[in-house]
């Protein structure tokens, strides 16, 4: 899983989501099997913030859809 770090990305959100996903990755006992980093620019700046799981970019990802995303990827702690 990658987050963009760009500046564009940054400040449309990703700075919250990085949180957000950090806590979940933690709720859920992830840290460890999921590979997390950022990346400084994924080249999508119009469509951010801008999330990558495996080959799948999901664009404008914020605190509405952010926690789905991550549950449909890993399958949440049900």
């Amino acid at each position: 899983m990658i987050i963009c770090l760009g500046s564009s990305c940054f400040s449309r959100g990703n700075s919250n989501n990085l949180r957000i996903i950090q806590d979940y990755l933690k709720k859920n006992n992830l840290e460890n099997r999921i590979d997390f980093k950022g990346n400084l620019c994924s080249e999508h700046c119009n469509h951010g913030p801008i999330l990558q799981i495996n080959d799948k970019v999901f664009e404008q990802v914020d605190e509405s859809n952010i926690i789905s995303i991550l549950d449909n990827a890993f399958g949440g702690n049900k």
